[in-house]
């Protein structure tokens, strides 16, 4: 049989990358700017180099399954979760839809919010052509109820480090209601922040995932560190 050959890259999945994995779920420490799924831009997307890590590491020349069970946009980072095992993928959906997974993201600002804590409400509406989601404060035609909770945690020089913890899962969803306090995110300059990030990423990361383990059923805790960049190690 011949030896399988695995690509290789700059930008590989590493055992680095990895925050939690046994036989049922693979958890990745998500850089800002990589695709969790393949998309239009034709880039190799997160959930192929996580496949092609599996295989190598298990020796599976014909990959590995994997399943996406959730999203983070491209310009975000940390912890993402897939699954690899089709009953694993099934009731981690489940879990999803049933808002049984608790999702805690850092955000840095340049505003401080008003209040430094306290939980929003909208109804957005995500103009897929654009690919940009409006917020509204009433329910319009078309729009997904959106809640949130927020606190800011401290003060850095002139930034502002908020954690958020949404209740509700929409595309584009603490990005835009951050922005309606005035609090758009370092780099997005799609909420109103006032110029992009030379990386194409913002400074929104997913810090934590916490759930009952679907086959387990112990609890995880999974955090993500934060990325290496010159300017969230300021934060830590």
């Amino acid at each position: 049989m011949a030896r399988a050959e695995f690509i290789h890259s700059r930008e590989d999945i590493t055992d680095r990358d990895v925050l939690y994995e046994d036989n049922h779920l693979i958890a990745i420490n998500k850089r800002g700017g990589d695709i969790v799924q393949v998309d239009d831009t034709g880039d190799e997307s997160l959930d192929e180099k996580v496949k092609r890590y599996l295989a190598k590491k298990y020796n599976k020349p014909n990959s590995a399954f994997l399943g996406v069970v959730h999203r983070l946009d491209r310009p975000v980072s940390g912890v993402i979760l897939f699954a690899k095992t089709s009953k694993a993928l099934d009731r981690i959906n489940a879990m999803f839809k049933n808002r049984e997974m608790k999702k805690t993201y850092w955000a840095v600002t340049r505003n401080a919010p008003k209040p430094e804590s306290g939980n929003l409400i909208h109804w957005l509406v995500k103009n897929p052509k654009k690919n940009i989601t409006t917020a509204h404060k009433q329910e319009v035609k078309g729009s997904l109820r959106a809640e949130l909770n927020y606190k800011l945690i401290r003060k850095v020089d002139s930034y502002y480090l908020i954690e958020v913890d949404p209740i509700t899962g929409r595309p584009h969803q603490i990005r835009v209601q951050l922005s309606t306090l005035d609090c758009p995110i370092v780099g997005d300059n799609k909420y109103g922040y006032p110029r992009g990030s030379i990386r194409k990423t913002i400074c929104l990361h997913a810090r934590r995932l916490q759930f009952i383990h679907p086959v387990k059923k112990e609890p995880v805790n999974i955090e993500a560190p934060l990325p290496r960049d010159g300017f969230w190690e300021k934060f830590e």
